[in-house]
């Protein structure tokens, strides 16, 4: 759906960049074709979506109570593991073991100065 939206809209961006000759003729008699044709598009497009983001709305609602007394818990005690960990970057991804247990490791001081090879080196 986002790819249709995406070419709807990219469509609509071409067709409204008309010359300036004939905008002075659309302007007389109101709206042009396109632009006629791109409002009744999204006209359709907010119609057939209405449901879906009255769905979305719903489960937010329902969701809003429970993420709030979440963050009101957990908050504290992630923003004091995130002031511990300093740097994500010293640390290599998570690895779950065969017994479930799950390790972050951290990095050695040699590995922490081995740049990686998406990152740019200054010279």
């Amino acid at each position: 759906m986002r790819r249709f939206i995406a070419a709807t809209a990219t469509a609509l961006a071409i067709g409204l960049s008309t010359p300036a000759f004939a905008q002075d003729d659309e302007a007389k008699d109101g709206l042009s074709l396109m632009e006629e044709g791109a409002r009744m598009l999204f006209e359709g497009l907010a119609q057939e979506m209405a449901p879906a983001m009255q769905e979305l709305r719903d489960l937010a609602r329902d969701l809003e109570p429970g993420m709030r007394a979440f963050v009101a818990e957990m908050g504290p005690a992630l923003a004091d593991i995130l002031g511990q960990i300093e740097d994500i970057s010293n640390y290599h991804p998570p690895e779950m073991l065969p017994n479930g247990d799950i390790i972050i490791r951290k990095k050695t001081p040699v590995e922490m100065a081995i740049p990686h090879e998406d990152e740019e080196i200054e010279i």
